[in-house]
Order: structure tokens, then sequence, then C-alpha cells
């Protein structure tokens, strides 16, 4: 019991070769024992080992088939007995959420709308406690606060900046700046970056797949008065060969929020390769990632998606969403995290065709 945050650090460990080694009479400073020699043969050995063999690329593009994420999210999947003491645990919480929705505005509209969706977003983004009396912006205070939302703004945050990182970096190459984001929900966190910028873009192309997002976010370019530079289109963000026939050609995609919800990297693929065959080289792609997230099983277990099932995630690694973007001829050039380490924000420049 006593190595068991040393036993998952190992079992979790992506590399292909790895070893572990149990030494009788040691404790935690390994390395600084009175028979540390034998500690350190073994890390000698392993060492030069590894230097004597070639360098290898580890292929974690495959972790939606196999893998500790992959495991998680079956797990998360698999419901608890209604009898046991977790199923009850997590019912109660479920039946809290409910009843949390009487009150909170915030609440009711995760209810109502599903809490990964557009109109969740975008409250979450609007910050405004709302609900029922004193009482009921209270408890949509404490909604609004939960960890991952306050992720959520900052990730916004570092979307803005990127954004306006992006459009310089294209003006100064003398490119054209026509904006494309392939699911805006609302367009909130796109709208507000340009209205920060110094750039106006040459024009902005939203999408989304539900008409609530798409109404909504016609909406807000039209009391913006930004018309003239953007629309609003309906499209499904995985169709490739439709994002692939854009016009005109984006000099920006923006992916935000949307892989994370769906654990299947062939649409993932399809997406990404549809993005790189409309984009020229040197255009860019701002795309997100959840590599964590503390509050998992409880999203899992309580909260309801935009179908109405259990709001079930797979973690996707850093290193798993850059090697999907790599592998559709993008090369990463900029992130951001905020300091829980729960959202990444990146940018990538679209490489010349080999």
């Amino acid at each position: 019991m006593l190595r068991a945050p040393q036993d998952r650090f190992y079992e979790r460990l992506g590399a292909a070769v790895k070893e572990r080694h149990v030494l009788d009479g040691f404790f935690h400073d390994t390395l600084g024992e009175k028979d540390r020699a034998v500690a350190l043969a073994h890390v000698r050995r392993f060492i030069i080992g590894r230097f004597a063999e070639p360098a290898a690329t580890l292929d974690v593009t495959t972790a939606d088939a196999s893998g500790f994420t992959r495991d998680e999210a079956d797990r998360l999947a698999s419901p608890h007995d209604p009898v046991s003491i977790k199923g009850a645990y997590w019912a109660t919480g479920r039946a809290a959420i409910r009843f949390g929705g009487l009150f909170s505005e915030g609440i009711q509209t995760g209810v109502k709308t599903g809490f990964d969706s557009g109109s969740t977003l975008d409250y979450v983004y609007r910050n405004e406690a709302r609900g029922l009396g004193p009482g009921g912006r209270l408890v949509d205070r404490q909604f609004l606060d939960a960890i991952g939302w306050r992720g959520i703004r900052q990730r916004k945050l570092h979307i803005e900046e990127l954004i306006g990182v992006a459009l310089a970096r294209l003006k100064e190459t003398g490119r054209s700046t026509h904006v494309l984001d392939i699911a805006a929900g609302h367009g909130r966190y796109v709208l507000d970056a340009i209205a920060g910028s110094d750039i106006l873009p040459d024009s902005l192309r939203l999408q989304d797949y539900s008409p609530i997002n798409v109404d909504a976010g016609t909406r807000l370019i039209e009391e913006r008065g930004m018309t003239a530079t953007a629309r609003f289109h309906r499209a499904d963000a995985f169709d490739g060969e439709a994002l692939s026939a854009i016009e005109p050609p984006p000099d920006l995609a923006i992916v935000s929020g949307l892989y994370e919800l769906f654990p299947d990297n062939a649409m993932i693929r399809r997406s990404l390769d549809g993005l790189a065959r409309a984009m020229q080289p040197g255009s860019l792609l701002l795309y997100t990632n959840q590599p964590w997230h503390p509050q998992i099983e409880l999203i899992a277990r309580v909260l309801r998606n935009r179908e109405g099932k259990p709001w079930l995630m797979r973690r996707r690694t850093q290193a798993e969403i850059d090697e999907l973007v790599a592998s559709a001829g993008f090369a990463k050039q900029d992130m951001r995290v905020d300091e829980q380490g729960i959202f990444t924000v990146s940018l990538a420049r679209r490489r010349a065709a080999q």
C-alpha cells in the first residue's frame, strides 16, 4: 500500500520500454541509501541500454482503442449497482442537480440543453449568477465557480490571446486573414477575441451543428454590428469533404472544446484531414485539449450531455492530440495551459506538402 502511488505512476507511463524494481530494505531516498549501489546498477544498465538503441517515436494516436485513458472511460461508462453505496451516492448527486435546477439558471440550462452544450458554455462564459432570489443566485454562483468552469473561462482568455497572436503573425507575413471556427457554439469567445484585437479579419465564418447555436450566434453577430465581416452557418465539423471545400480557404482555423467531447480518433482524423486540405501552407490552426480533469467521475456519474445521456469524456494526453494534429500536416508552435493543467490551447502551422 505504501508504494501504491509509485506503482500507479509506473503503470501509466507511456514508454514502450520500462522496468520496475522493488528493493527490500530501501525507503524513500533510494539513491541516498547505504546500499544505493544496487539501485545505481539498475539505473546505469537501463540508461546505457537506451542510449545504445536508436531513438524511437511512441505512437499514441491509437489510445482511443487501448491505453489507460480508454480504460478510464470504460470504467466510467459502467454504472454502479443502484443499491450499492456508490450507486446511492451518485444517485443523490443526480437528484441534487435536478433540485438545484429549480433555483439556479445555470444548472437549469445544463439540465435542459446538456451540460456540454453551447448554451451552457455561453452561460459559463458570461459568468453572471442568476436564479430564483438570493438563494438561487448563491447556488448559481457555486455552480459557476466549479473548478472546471473556472478553467473554461481561463481557456477562453487563452483562446482570445492566441487568436490575436495568430492574426498578427498572418499580417506580418502578408497573408490574408480569413478565419473559420468549425464548432463555435454561440461564438462568443471568437467575437470577443476579434473585438479585442487591433486586426479585423478579412472574413469570419462561424459554424455549428446545433440550430440553437446557429440562431444564438447569428443574433450575437447582429447585436455586435459585425454582419459585414461575420457569418454563421450550420455544418458538421466532422465532414471532412465539406471542410476541405470551404471558400475562402481559412488562414486561421479554430477548433475549441470540440474534440474533447468525442473519444473516437477516426472522427478527429476526418476533421483534421478536411481542414488540412482546405488550408494553404503557412495557415494556422488553433486547437484545444483536456488532458486532465479533477471532476471527471462526477461529470460522468451526475451530469447529462446534449443527448440526455451521461456526459462521458475520454481524456486525451497532450501527446495524443499533438500527434493527431501533426499527422494531418501541422507543426505545433505555441501552447497555453491553465494553472490546474485542465485545459490547453495550442497553435500550429500548416506545413508544406511533402
